[in-house]
Formats: C-alpha cells, structure tokens, sequence
C-alpha cells in the first residue's frame, strides 16, 4: 500500500485515530490545550465521550460504526425498551434515559449522535447546542425550511462543529467526481438530471382510531412538533406520512441533491426559479441555478443514481451515485479514476457494507471536534441542501412556477408558498429563540 502521500491512511492507521474531548457544558471555542493528548503526553481524556439521543435502526448503524476514539457513554431514546434492548445487545454500562435533556445535562458527555426521525431532530440539536455539545445529526436534517435556518443560527451562535449524516461527502470516489464536474473539468454543466423522488402523503384525516400506547414509549414525546393524536401503529411508520416527512424527496433526495449542490459549486445557495413539469405530490419538478443550469427531476426510481444525478457537460456526461462514478465516454471516468486519493485495501474496506456508511464520515467529524474546524458536511451545507429538497415539494404544492431568493431564503412575491416555509408546532416543542 502506497504510503508517500499523508492523506493516504490504512485501515489500521485509522482505527487508531484517536480524537480529544471538550469539556463540553462551558461552550468553549476550542478545546482546552490540558485535554488533548501530545506526543508522550496523553491527555486528560484520549477518547471523545459521545451520547445518543434515538437508537433505531438509523442509530444503531451509527453506533455500531462510532470510532475507537469515541466512547459511548449514554443513550436516550422515547420509546424505552427499544433504547434498553441496544443496550443490552450491545453489553454497554452506561445509564439509560427516555428523555434526552438530562443526557445533555451532563458535563462528561462531549457531543450527541442525534439519529432520530427528521420531525424530531431539531430541537434536541439546538438543545445540545445550547449545553455545549458538538453534534451529529442524521439526515433528513430538517422537516421545513426555517427551523433549518434556526439550527445554523444556534451552532454558529454556541460555536459547536455539527456534522450532517449526508456521508457521500466522504467518500472518495464522491469528492473526485464532484470535484471534477465543479472545477470546470468537464467544461461547463450543460444540465443535470436526477430521480424524480417521491414526496409524502396527507395524513388521513380524521386521524385513525386510537390504540393502546406501547409500554415504555412516551407518545408525547415521540409526536414532538407533530399536531396532537392518539396513538396508532400507523403512525410509526412515519417517513410516508406528509406530517412527519417529506417523503423520498427528503430520504433519498437528501443524498442525492446534496451531490448535486457540491458538484455545482452551490453549498451556500440554491435555485433561483422553480416550475412543476408535471401535477401532484409526486410530480416533475425543473430548478434553475443562477449560472443558468436546469436540474431536473424526472428520472424515474431504478432507473438513475439515487445517490447522485447525471451531470451532461461540453466534455461528455458523468454520473455520480454513492461511491460510484460511470461516464460517457468511458476515458473520463478512467481517468478519473487514476486521481483517487485511496489506497486499494483501503477502498476495498470501504465498500464492505458493514462498515462504509458512515465511519469515515464518523472520524471526520470527530476530527474536527479536536481541530474546531468545520467538517465535510457542515450544518450549511446539510440545511441548504435539504432546503433544496423542500422546494421541490412546496413546487409540487402549489402547482405552478416559483422564484426563489436564495439569500433571503424567502419566495419572490408569492405569500402562499412563504407560508409553506414555516410550520406551527405544538406547546411544549416551540423552538428556541436564538
């Protein structure tokens, strides 16, 4: 394995990365010289001590893939037996909460992993926030627009390093594509298509007939900023349902889009115009960037990189999908190829589905807790790249074109769809003023 190259790391040089801890309610800027261990010195704590609010099966993978210089110390979860069954898989020691505040509430506890369902995630990130944690936080990032802006407001404002879940960003056969396609290597971006992802449903109105609460689960807490209902199994499957998500467009949409963003240089911004292509909350939407390239989403599932878009370019076409790239003609993406900054056993270990999802996007952000710089995946970025998703079904919601002020964050001269940027949300679940 080539070893010239520092950024080149082998499988065992990076399980042995060893991150330092914060002291994590004070809020500081950057961590304390005391703690971080130096050469022939060790710090005061050599492993970055790491709670878990919601440990589903999203969660689970995350903290199965958590690095050694991380170390689980507690996990919070509403719905109780389902946070105590980890734990007991998973022969942890640490206590178990089915409210996440007083995990927060601990000063030895550096950082969360926050792997709830996207309705969810907001508030307990800007809570975290709030208590000096630095953050991970799965995607969807957000289930509307303007709690997005919230949240950058509130990591900016306690100086936290928050990492979204979009972990393509990590990947180097992503970062070269994107690159290549950004830098102007393909001469100019003449379109870009993409899958055309599905959005939710409307909640069945009126809601199901009540059920029995399962034992241990506190429905309160699980509706979060959902409107108030009984319980009902149904409602557990939330991704489908249009109160609790936004659908595929947001799911899959998140990776997706967020390499269409990076690829064309717009991690800070978005669209300028948007029309529908077709009707319903399924149906084709066109964006149009102010460098003039259309984004499409019309490809149908199956048939396109979930993972990505086709980028057509003067030069030929790429196509980007997670932790893959083809092209037409077949020479760009050989060559393309030959720049992988990667070494082969490393790659291969990437590619074993057990482990490539997410911990190098893992170590990233825990690299950048010790550095105070911002990862891969900055809460910027995670939030306009979600916005982008947002748009896409506020568009199919109104069923007709949109001008978008990306600056402003705000429709151009169209009430109806502003309205659609916020939510109410439910006494108790109110965000924070920041």
């Amino acid at each position: 394995m080539a070893t010239g190259n520092p950024r080149l790391r082998s499988r065992r040089q990076f399980l042995a990365t060893s991150a330092a801890a914060a002291s994590a309610f004070a809020i500081p800027t950057i961590i304390p010289r005391s703690a971080l261990a130096a050469p022939g010195k060790p710090g005061a704590n050599d492993r970055i001590r790491v709670g878990a609010i919601g440990v589903g099966g999203r969660g689970t993978l995350l903290l199965q893939q958590l690095p050694e210089s991380a170390e689980l110390v507690g996990i919070a979860d509403c719905n109780l037996p389902r946070a105590e069954a980890f734990k007991s898989t998973a022969g942890g020691k640490y206590p178990v909460y089915q409210d996440y505040r007083p995990l927060l509430d601990r000063q030895d506890v550096d950082a969360v992993v926050v792997a709830t369902g996207e309705f969810q995630r907001v508030l307990p990130c800007i809570h975290a926030a709030q208590a000096g944690k630095d953050i991970y936080a799965e995607k969807p990032l957000t289930l509307y627009v303007n709690e997005g802006r919230a949240l950058v407001n509130a990591v900016r404002k306690y100086h936290r390093v928050l990492q979204v879940g979009t972990q393509q960003r990590s990947m180097e056969m992503n970062r070269v594509a994107c690159e290549l396609v950004r830098t102007g290597g393909l001469g100019k971006v003449l379109s870009v298509r993409a899958i055309n992802y599905g959005g939710a449903e409307a909640s069945p109105q009126p809601y199901p007939t009540g059920q029995d609460v399962p034992a241990g689960l506190d429905w309160n807490a699980w509706l979060n900023q959902a409107a108030e209902r009984p319980y009902h199994g149904d409602w557990m499957a939330w991704m489908r349902w249009r109160d609790f998500a936004g659908g595929e467009m947001t799911n899959w949409g998140a990776h997706g889009v967020d390499q269409i963003q990076w690829a064309l240089g717009m991690d800070d911004t978005g669209p300028v115009e948007l029309k529908p292509l077709s009707e319903g909350p399924n149906g084709q939407v066109e964006m149009i960037y102010t460098s003039g390239v259309p984004v499409s989403f019309i490809s149908e599932s199956g048939r396109g990189p979930m993972g990505g878009a086709v980028f057509t370019c003067e030069k030929g076409k790429i196509e980007i999908n997670r932790n893959k790239f083809t092209s037409n003609p077949l020479d760009i993406a050989e060559a393309l190829k030959k720049k992988l900054d990667i070494a082969e056993e490393e790659r291969k270990w990437s590619d074993n589905l057990a482990l490539w999802q997410a911990r190098w996007h893992l170590q990233n952000w825990l690299d950048c807790m010790r550095t105070r710089e911002k990862p891969v995946a900055d809460v910027e970025i995670g939030h306009r790249s979600v916005t982008v998703c947002h748009l896409a079904n506020i568009t199919r919601a109104v069923g007709r074109p949109l001008k978008w002020d990306p600056a402003r964050e705000q429709f151009v001269s169209d009430d109806e769809a502003n309205a659609l940027l916020d939510r109410p949300r439910r006494a108790g679940f109110e965000l924070p003023t920041i």
